[in-house]
């Protein structure tokens, strides 16, 4: 009977985890095949009118370990903004190659941009969200390298993605900020997980008080910070330090840099209750930020096409304000 116990609770954390990397990347495919009639704008396709497109530069040893480089063919200026862009697909899916037309756009305003590859997350590998992160964070040294050898002073940065991406991009601009190679000017992100309490990630049952629910909330954040976690540890003082490292909320300070963020209300992909330890800590902090709740939409943010249009306005004006393209 004990045996049959066992089998039912690790078939319990089984399924949880498994629920929340598939649901992530059916997200991920949803935010790419719905688009609203004024995402046009923004789905721009590169020409040799608005620039080049260097693939598959590498910035490490690792297979994915690779960026793509959109340089505006306005060569000469004294200073580049750089604006990079994180796919999405739930830590274990998803390409640069996805997010062609986003960075075509921001080429086009006059910005390098930079699409970057990490090593995704398979049955068969122990990399993480925290391992991502670093990735991204050693990746951006080379990204600055090689705009300069193109001819491309960069002396600012932006950095953004959705979904798994937008974490990333979270935690660079909160974390990692003070490390970059340029001063990290502003980020916008939409639908990123930015805390790890079991108390906001109901919508997997992660929330009840009970131990098959703790085996199943430390082995999912777990993976995600690619370390085991006791279950001793869950909802105390301690855990907090522990889960740190992939929590970009906890990083925000007075500090941070101004932020443009969406998250849909009835998402069940990143639970919409994780977003708001994110606008209470720029709230707090007095961080310039916008945040656009999407009342009718889910993981997609694909039933408020009006406020996702903000969402994109508000975007456009922080990068004209923070980004001014010289």
């Amino acid at each position: 009977m004990r045996t049959e116990k066992r089998k039912g609770r690790g078939m319990f954390v089984f399924i949880c985890i498994a629920a929340f990397i598939g649901s992530l990347g059916i997200g991920a495919v949803s935010k790419v095949a719905i688009k609203p009639s004024w995402a046009k704008k923004y789905s721009v396709q590169m020409t040799d009118e608005i620039g080049t497109v260097y693939k598959d530069l590498s910035y490490g040893e690792g297979e994915a370990n690779k960026f793509d480089l959109y340089v505006p063919s306005d060569v000469g200026k004294e200073n580049y903004g750089l604006v990079v862009y994180l796919h999405a697909g739930g830590f274990t899916s998803g390409d640069k190659s996805g997010d062609a037309e986003m960075l075509a756009w921001l080429c086009s305003k006059g910005y390098v941009a930079a699409g970057i590859n990490y090593t995704l997350r398979t049955n068969d590998n122990d990399k993480s969200v925290y391992s991502q992160s670093m990735e991204i964070k050693k990746a951006m040294p080379k990204v600055v390298n090689e705009a300069e050898k193109l001819g491309y002073h960069i002396d600012k940065m932006a950095i953004s993605g959705g979904s798994a991406g937008g974490t990333l991009a979270m935690l660079y601009a909160y974390r990692d900020a003070a490390d970059s190679p340029v001063p990290v000017k502003m980020m916008f992100e939409m639908v990123g997980p930015s805390n790890f309490y079991r108390s906001d990630w109901g919508v997997y049952g992660l929330d009840q008080d009970t131990d098959e629910s703790k085996k199943a909330a430390a082995g999912l954040f777990g993976i995600m910070l690619g370390e085991e976690i006791d279950t001793a540890f869950l909802d105390t003082p301690q855990y907090d330090e522990i889960i740190k490292p992939i929590s970009a909320f906890m990083w925000v300070n007075e500090n941070s840099v101004p932020s443009v963020i969406a998250y849909g209300a009835h998402d069940r992909v990143c639970p919409f209750k994780t977003s708001a330890h994110l606008v209470n800590a720029l709230q707090e902090s007095g961080v310039d930020y916008k945040y656009f709740e999407m009342p009718h939409s889910g993981h997609g943010l694909q039933n408020d096409d009006k406020i996702y249009g903000e969402y994109m306005n508000a975007v456009e004006e922080y990068l004209d304000k923070y980004m001014p393209v010289g």
